[in-house]
């Protein structure tokens, strides 16, 4: 089940929306701000209902209780669940795809319509006449790979197929993450500054992939000798756990903080306004540099999680420790 609460709707009733769908089922994937996946194999068994009856009892629930008219897509995938909630035009109601019928009505779909596919791929498809869901289930999957580039293209081909193995993972997702640095004397060094700064940005994008999740805005924030402190937020422009990503946007941050000679005593990095990376993720990069440089962080990360987080990174970073 993927529900869809209306855009704009405030994170406490948000949060109070997940207390209701833990109610009827305990494997809930919050996707903030305005969604959420629920699994309901167990739950149909436990209230011996059907998946459209318990998404009326939740509509139900959210109206009288919170006043929130949610849409409800019920199907056997994530990509069918999360394709129906968005097929629903008005505010609230109820579409369930039956798992034999998915690949029968995905086909009939317009291309972008599919979870997961966005404009610039939508585009490209129908530039060479793949203008439904059908047509793209049609064509090699090579073909579309060559289209949209390796990654992108083979989960694009299995979508359109009715193949999304992915399970639903029960998230409830903290509002931020945050690693800090506190020096053991007080800091001129520019230099030593900015590889510091490089460290927590390693850190905080491997904090922040091992949760699943991916930030909308970095908060610096620089201490003083003396007590003062200095800082500055900035949004990314899309969600991000990448350390490139999030690296940009940190050397941008300690640009804008003007350092002279400010006698620096401890560095923060927050990641805010957190979102399930799963949701990002569906915007694959068309980019090939950028694509292989996704590859080989999840490599890094591997080897990391099998050695320590400190055994690879930046070369920056092990001269400042040297």
């Amino acid at each position: 089940m993927h529900v869809r609460c209306p855009d704009r709707l405030p994170e406490e009733s948000y949060r109070q929306v997940l207390e209701l769908l833990a109610e009827l089922s305990p494997v809930v994937q919050a996707l903030p701000p305005t969604a959420a996946l629920v699994e309901l194999k167990g739950a149909l068994r436990y209230h011996g209902a059907d998946g459209r009856r318990l998404a009326e009892v939740l509509r139900v629930r959210t109206l009288s209780r919170l006043g929130v008219d949610v849409r409800v897509g019920i199907g056997p995938s994530i990509t069918v669940a999360a394709t129906a909630s968005a097929r629903i035009d008005h505010p609230g109601g109820i579409l369930a795809v039956q798992p034999g019928e998915a690949v029968e009505w995905l086909a009939s779909l317009p291309v972008e319509a599919l979870h997961g596919i966005g404009p610039r791929q939508a585009e490209i498809l129908r530039d060479y006449g793949i203008h439904r869901v059908g047509l793209l289930a049609a064509v090699p999957p090579a073909t579309v790979q060559r289209l949209l580039g390796g990654r992108a293209g083979r989960t694009a081909a299995d979508r359109a197929r009715g193949i999304d193995p992915r399970p639903v993972v029960p998230r409830t997702l903290p509002p931020a993450a945050t690693v800090r640095h506190t020096f053991d004397h007080h800091i001129l060094d520019g230099a030593a500054v900015r590889a510091t700064l490089l460290d927590l940005v390693v850190q905080l994008g491997l904090l922040l992939r091992r949760r699943g999740q991916a930030p909308r805005a970095l908060t610096l924030t620089l201490r003083f000798a003396g007590g003062t402190r200095w800082e500055k937020t900035r949004r990314l422009r899309e969600p991000s756990a990448h350390d490139d990503d999030l690296r940009a946007l940190a050397y941008q941050l300690m640009d804008a903080a003007g350092l002279q000679r400010g006698r620096l005593t401890g560095l923060a990095l927050k990641g805010e306004d957190l979102v399930d990376a799963g949701q990002v993720a569906q915007q694959i990069s068309l980019d090939d540099a950028r694509e292989a440089q996704l590859v080989a962080e999840a490599a890094v990360d591997r080897v990391r999680d099998k050695f320590g987080s400190r055994i690879i990174g930046p070369a920056a970073i092990f001269r400042r420790a040297s």
